[in-house]
C-alpha cells in the first residue's frame, strides 16, 4: 500500500496549482465508484478534487479503496477532461477525458485512461455524471461532485 500512497501524492501534486490562479476558475469535490473488469475486476470507492483552470478544462484528482478478487485493492488516477457546456446549469454536459492510473490489487500496476463522461449541470453547483472508457480493461464510474465557481458567476 505504500504505493499507493506515493500515487496519491503524485496525482495532488499534478492537480496542485499555484494559488494565484486558484480564484479563475471552479473548485470541486467529489465521491464516486469506480469499477474495471479485464485481467482482474476491481471496484473502488473515494473522494475526488478537481479545479478548472480554464473554462473547458478540468484537472482531476481521485483515489478509492475497495476489493478485488477478495482481497483490499487501491487505485489512484490524474486525469484532464475537456467540457463541452462547461457552464451548462441545467441539462446534461458532455466530455472526454485522459490521463494516468495506478491501481494495487495484488500488484501495482499503471494505466493510460481514456474516457467519455457526462455530467448533470456542469455549471450548477453539484451534480451527479457517469463515465465509460478504458484503463485497466473497460472501465465504469459514477459520481457526484460539489462545485464552487469562481467570484462573479
Amino acid at each position: 500500500m505504500r504505493a499507493l500512497a506515493r500515487t496519491a501524492l503524485a496525482v495532488g501534486l499534478l492537480v496542485a496549482v499555484p494559488s494565484g490562479a486558484r480564484g479563475q476558475g471552479a473548485r470541486e469535490i467529489g465521491l464516486h465508484g469506480l469499477a474495471t473488469a479485464g485481467r482482474t475486476t476491481v471496484a473502488v470507492v473515494g473522494p475526488s478534487v478537481g479545479f478548472r483552470p480554464l473554462e473547458r478544462l478540468r484537472l482531476q484528482a481521485s483515489a478509492g479503496v475497495g476489493v478485488s478478487g477478495g482481497a483490499v485493492a487501491g487505485r489512484g488516477e490524474a486525469l484532464a477532461h475537456f467540457l463541452l457546456q462547461p457552464s451548462a446549469r441545467t441539462g446534461l454536459g458532455w466530455y472526454a477525458g485522459g490521463g494516468l492510473a495506478l491501481a494495487r490489487a495484488g500488484a501495482t500496476e499503471g494505466y493510460v485512461v481514456l474516457l467519455l463522461g457526462v455530467e448533470a449541470s456542469p455549471g450548477a453547483r453539484a451534480g451527479w455524471g457517469l463515465e465509460v472508457g478504458v484503463g485497466g480493461g473497460v472501465r465504469v464510474a459514477a459520481f457526484h461532485r460539489w462545485r464552487r465557481h469562481r467570484l462573479g458567476r
